[in-house]
């Protein structure tokens, strides 16, 4: 792996081969026997690394197929049906794997009635067609109910338990990644009047780590397996500080998220590749759990909170769009050069529902791929895909086989096999069925 600053330090070049790979597969017929001498196709499934979409705009669409209608508006936006039905393939074409929306206040807004069903309906969903799966939020103070803000603190730490153990495990053997907790380094000082909830308050009362301990051990007592992340939009030095009190803590984490919500935007490759080195040094796998860039203009950059740009329309623009297919490029080479990163998380295929109202889905609002869409599925289906490919193998039944790391499959005939290529396998046995 190569990073050439030139002089403007505005253009990197980097490599991402060391996520690729180059095994020997023994085929075997159904006898056992060494497939010698024989013609094959080798094609790719699926990639090891998780190229991410939030999946909020199918959940209605996943629930109404199997006979649950929806009982009203839901906080986390998305397409109406109609839209996600012209979604699903484009979604599907370029992504492996979908966030899922747990807020709470929309989750469960009234005591008792969390949206569970729903919500199983779409994993199921997903899972079907293939796609893993992360949920979002488990603790978080923005978005927390109403319900849970006038109960005595003891009350409310005892809730929280029992709201992240029923989730997990609710979701067990469909959601196997959760982020745990999310945006720690402001929770308990977050102090919005009109948005005080019981969260902040228990956070503020039993400290940052206390907090985070809380939400892992929870979910890691009754999710046997599940990976735990913890997210932040604050990429300061506070962030780095959080990590390194709750690994010294014994706090087992299995990843670190990173949001990059690039509205007044793109950071650029020095300035993301010098993120990833600083949190990288915890020797965590790294996520981009929530990334969007724009193709319209740009927020202010004045503006600290982004929930604060309002305006009254935020449309997409050919010029924006130009420039967001060149950003999502160069994001996604600079992110899969890194040897840290597993997964990138983008923030919304569309600009229908999209967060903010901002222009920052790939499709338009009227389910027309933009430029950045067909860009990035280049990217994943094609320059990081292996195509079929026709191969021979030899008297002992070998091939070699040189792709990303992933699920493959060989055709001989009506005959099928499969593996995966993986990190430091040179050999594979595979066994026609």
């Amino acid at each position: 792996m190569s990073i050439v600053i030139d002089n403007d330090f505005d253009v990197i070049t980097l490599s991402s081969s060391h996520r690729s790979h180059s095994t020997v597969v023994t085929l075997r017929g159904p006898d056992g026997a060494p497939l010698a001498d024989a013609d094959v196709m080798v094609r790719q499934v699926r990639h090891a690394f998780a190229f991410g979409n939030i999946g909020f705009d199918f959940v209605d669409l996943a629930a109404a197929q199997v006979g649950i209608a929806a009982d009203g508006p839901h906080v986390f936006g998305g397409a109406d049906r109609e839209s996600a039905e012209r979604l699903v393939e484009l979604w599907l074409d370029v992504f492996n794997t979908a966030t899922l929306p747990f807020y709470w206040a929309g989750f469960e807004p009234a005591e008792g009635r969390p949206d569970t069903e729903r919500l199983l309906a779409a994993a199921r969903w997903f899972r079907e067609r293939g796609v893993s799966l992360k949920g979002h939020p488990l603790v978080w103070h923005t978005l927390a109910p109403g319900w849970l803000r006038d109960r005595p603190d003891d009350e409310v730490e005892s809730v929280v338990r029992a709201r992240v153990r029923r989730e997990v495990g609710a979701f067990a053997g469909l959601i196997d990644t959760w982020d745990a907790i999310n945006e720690v380094v402001i929770m308990p000082v977050f102090d919005n009047e009109e948005r005080q909830n019981a969260v902040t308050r228990l956070c503020r009362r039993i400290g940052r780590i206390p907090t985070v301990r809380l939400a892992f051990e929870e979910a890691r007592g009754v999710g046997a397996g599940v990976r735990l992340v913890l997210n932040d939009f604050d990429m300061s030095t506070a962030y780095e500080c959080l990590i390194e009190g709750v690994l010294e803590a014994g706090i087992q984490v299995d990843a670190i998220g990173l949001q990059s919500h690039m509205h007044q935007g793109y950071w650029g490759e020095e300035r993301t590749w010098a993120t990833l080195e600083r949190f990288a040094r915890y020797g965590l796998p790294l996520q981009m759990t929530e990334t969007t860039l724009l193709s319209g203009d740009l927020m202010p950059p004045e503006i600290e909170d982004l929930n604060d740009f309002q305006p009254s329309s935020w449309p997409s623009t050919p010029e924006g769009e130009e420039r967001q297919a060149d950003e999502v490029v160069r994001h996604y080479r600079t992110l899969l050069a890194h040897p840290a990163v597993e997964a990138v998380n983008y923030w919304g295929i569309t600009d229908r529902g999209a967060w903010l109202g901002a222009p920052a889905g790939l499709v338009r609002a009227d389910g027309t791929p933009k430029p950045a869409y067909d860009a990035l599925r280049a990217l994943v289906k094609d320059e990081w895909w292996l195509s079929p490919t026709p191969m021979r193998t030899d008297g002992a039944g070998r091939i070699t086989v040189e792709g990303w790391w992933g699920d493959y499959a060989v055709d001989s005939g009506a005959s099928t096999a499969t593996f995966a290529l993986e990190r430091d396998t040179p050999l594979v046995q595979a066994t026609l069925a």
